[in-house]
Parts: structure tokens; sequence; C-alpha cells
């Protein structure tokens, strides 16, 4: 069984526009499948509205442990050289020549290193 999560991932539209148009809160592969096979009327016009500016989902992983997630990319993330849990007190050091500032608060459980030039 998916969540209505995963399968607004797996579709790659909002998840409240899989519960706007009916997603149930859980559903199995087969009928997932089924979805992407014939898909309804609103999800073929969502997809040709994208023009492919702005991610629907964003896939999010550590660079130190690996740990990954999928989150609605927010307007406020930077640009990071790199992205790691915020419980890791190991992370490799910035390159030569560049400062850092950490950015917390990136999906559930990350803290964005943001490299810059000196």
């Amino acid at each position: 069984m998916l969540s209505r999560r995963d399968a607004a991932i797996q579709l790659d539209i909002p998840l409240e526009m899989a519960a706007r148009h009916g997603i149930p809160s859980h559903l199995s592969e087969s009928e997932l499948e089924r979805i992407e096979q014939d898909p309804p009327a609103w999800l073929v016009q969502s997809r040709s509205n994208r023009t492919g500016a702005k991610k629907v989902w964003a896939h999010l992983e550590c660079a130190v442990c690996g740990f990954s997630e999928q989150e609605r990319p927010k307007k406020w993330w930077p640009e990071w050289t790199l992205l790691v849990c915020h419980d890791h007190d190991e992370v490799p050091a910035p390159a030569p020549g560049t400062t850092r500032h950490l950015v917390y608060g990136v999906g559930a459980r990350f803290t964005a290193l943001v490299d810059e030039p000196a």
C-alpha cells in the first residue's frame, strides 16, 4: 500500500492536488499504475501546464550518511554546497578560499552548508 504522499511524489503533483482530486489516503501499486496508464483529465492538464521552471518535489540527500527524503522545495532554500542531517558533527571542510554559513530547517532534518568565495 502507498500513502497519498507517496502517490503524489510518483505522479509528480503536489499533495494538495492529490487530495483535491480524490486520490485516497492509501492505494495499491496497481491502482497507482492504472492512474499512470490512463491519467484523468486533471492530471493530463496539470502535466501540460508544467513549464519545468519549478520542481514539484526535491530529492534531499545527506552527504555524510546518505539518508534521503522527498520534500516540496521552498523559495527560501539557498543553493547549497552540501546537505547534511542536523545531528552530524563531522562534515567535510569548506574548500580553500571559501567561507561557510549554515542554513537550518531544509526538509525535515537537514542543514544546508553554503560555501561562498571569501
